[in-house]
């Protein structure tokens, strides 16, 4: 999983043993996972919601946490419902006294949607390959640690596989058979995104469980991932307005308030700039739910569980001691924000040492007003108001503190950031001004101690390259 760690020594080293073990076990598991397909085939009256996974399924996670040293509760737990209600769309807070959601609490924003049972489509693999054109290399998206995602062309009615170019375009991700821990991820996207409905939640499709192909079927977001506009080089991929990058902040924020609103809160886990997509229109979603979690349950501050995630933006916390608190998804956001911020990595070995993690070397200059105009991405060239950038800081430094009850909920960080966006630029000689003392140096090799603050910074992989810093999921 590139950058995804065990939180002991002996779980990592089964880690590292696992791919053979896993290969030798998924063998011998192959009956168990065709059975899966006649189970899934079966009217959604006459089967038990994928929160409850079919047997089969149940005894190959079990098998494969086995073999990957892994626990397999710490990335699969199920969401439950208490509803008896006979609806499978009911909108959270909706009259009617409905008790539909996360362990049966209800969200009171009616744009989110908490599923009774999955409203996903049951692809054959014949199906994804001739949508995928037999997964031509040329139609890969990215990859990760669960496989290939393909570019598919469906009929937007019938969602059956159309011609390259017609019809709906969809993301087709395709367990690599050799993964360790793709089986548990692939459940986990079913119990958690399968039943999630929100604006800014990617829409998972549908899925296919047939022979030994496990895959999963998403709307495709045209514009890629966030991660990709603020390091990667290209005509593809254009600096992002002080505006843009706040209206992005915006929806991601939505989307993981979302996932907290209930009494026993989704924990997303893996939070960061790889994991937010963008679409035509830049409206950002949450993707990759392999490693979501329920939160704690009444009377309770924490889970314990295994530690997972991305070097970088998990919390201090958490990868100390194996406590997940809600708040711990609200550190990983403060450090996607500081990356939207300056336009920096939150690791990057190309960087001198002490900049190595961006969160430690930048905390300084986001607590002094007088510093923060050094730290602000130079491609974002002034435009943007100062008030509005040192109200961003402050908010980023709040994400960020190292007690998790002193952080903001992600309400609150909704609401901070919608003020923020409500703060008009200056004029812009005001602007230039304020913005025209020296940058804070950060080219390789600690050169460079006086550049103006047009001089470019170092970022590891800006041209696409994932020097010091692979992402562990990349779509």
């Amino acid at each position: 999983m590139g950058n995804c760690f065990g939180s002991e020594e002996a779980e990592a080293a089964a880690t590292v043993r696992a791919p053979a073990q896993g290969h030798h076990g998924r063998r011998q598991d192959s009956d168990q996972i065709s059975n899966l397909a006649a189970e899934a085939a079966a009217p959604a009256n006459r089967r038990s919601p994928i929160m409850a996974p079919p047997k089969a399924l149940a005894s190959m996670s079990s098998a494969a946490g086995h073999h990957s040293g892994m626990r397999s509760s710490s990335s699969m737990s199920s969401i439950t419902t208490r509803s008896s209600s006979s609806s499978s769309n009911l909108p959270l807070g909706a009259a009617g006294g409905a008790d539909v959601g996360v362990a049966g609490a209800l969200y009171p924003e009616p744009e989110g949607r908490i599923l009774e049972v999955p409203n996903l489509r049951i692809f054959t693999f014949a199906e994804l390959r001739a949508a995928t054109r037999n997964f031509k290399p040329d139609s890969v998206l990215g990859e990760g640690g669960f496989g290939r995602v393909y570019k598919g062309w469906v009929d937007e009615r019938t969602m059956s596989p159309a011609r390259s170019g017609t019809g709906m375009v969809i993301a087709v991700k395709k367990l690599n058979p050799e993964s360790v821990q793709g089986l548990q991820e692939w459940q986990s996207e079913i119990n958690f995104l399968g039943r999630l409905s929100h604006p800014n939640l990617v829409r998972l499709i549908g899925y296919c469980v047939e022979d030994r192909e496990l895959l999963l079927v998403y709307e495709f977001m045209a514009k890629g991932s966030l991660e990709n506009h603020l390091f990667r080089k290209g005509s593809a991929y254009q600096p992002i307005s002080w505006n843009l990058c706040l209206r992005i902040a915006i929806g991601a924020a939505r989307g993981l308030a979302f996932l907290h609103s209930s009494e026993r809160q989704i924990i997303y886990r893996d939070f960061k700039a790889s994991n937010i997509l963008l679409d035509t229109h830049y409206n950002a979603k949450l993707s990759d739910f392999g490693l979501a979690k329920n939160g704690p349950t009444a009377g309770e501050s924490h889970v314990t569980t295994r530690v997972m995630g991305t070097y970088g933006y998990a919390a201090p916390e958490y990868v100390a001691t194996g406590h997940l608190y809600v708040k711990s998804d609200v550190y990983g956001f403060g450090v996607v924000l500081l990356e939207m911020l300056t336009g920096m990595r939150a690791l990057d070995t190309g960087r001198p040492a002490p900049q190595h993690s961006l969160v430690e070397w930048a905390k300084p200059y986001l607590a002094d007003r007088r510093k923060l105009a050094r730290l602000v991405d130079p491609r974002l060239e002034g435009q943007y108001p100062s008030r509005a950038a040192q109200q961003a800081a402050q908010l980023t430094l709040r994400c960020l503190s190292g007690d998790p009850r002193s952080r903001p909920s992600m309400a609150e960080v909704v609401q901070a950031l919608v003020e923020i966006e409500r703060i008009r630029s200056r004029p812009k000689a005001a602007s230039s001004r304020e913005d025209a003392s020296p940058r804070v140096p950060t080219r390789s090799g600690g050169h460079g101690h006086h550049h103006h603050h047009h001089s470019s910074r170092p970022r590891s992989g800006s041209d696409g390259a994932r020097s010091g810093y692979p992402s562990p999921r990349v779509r």
